[in-house]
């Protein structure tokens, strides 16, 4: 089961995305750890089933080949603030790195209008999942 935390095993756009980020966040004195980039479909069916089929809080609609984690074109954060991961997304810094997320061309999922994820950032390319299933890629 692989549910990765480093940049390099995202898509090269991708990682140059998350390193634009990265670097912005840096430049605005937010710390930041990335929690989850690639995730193999074990993985992926994991968090689908929790809060499902296991214990704990829904984390995700996406079953495995239905997220952008998948396909190497996601990656998961968390500010650290204080020292500590800050999970309140109703504290300001969360609103701060979703615009840096989008500064550096990055989707936030922070904005999306179901299920919002704070801490999801992607770069589709213009695909869509069912294109990279497909065998697309994304540049």
């Amino acid at each position: 089961m692989i549910n990765s935390r480093k940049i390099d095993d995202l898509l090269p756009v991708v990682q140059d995305k998350a390193r634009k980020f990265l670097e912005l966040c840096h430049e605005n004195d937010i710390d930041i750890l990335i929690t989850s980039t690639y995730r193999d479909a074990e993985s992926q069916n994991a968090l689908y089933a929790q809060g499902r089929t296991q214990p704990g809080k829904i984390v995700t609609n996406a079953k495995a080949g239905e997220s952008w984690h998948n396909h190497r074109c996601a990656f998961d954060v968390v500010p650290i603030v204080n020292g500590k991961a800050c999970w309140d997304t109703k504290n300001p810094v969360w609103q701060t790195i979703g615009s840096l997320g989008k500064e550096a061309g990055l989707e936030w999922a922070g904005d999306w209008k179901r299920f919002k994820e704070f801490p999801h950032f992607q770069y589709t390319g213009g695909k869509t999942l069912a294109q990279l299933r497909n065998g697309e890629r994304v540049a």
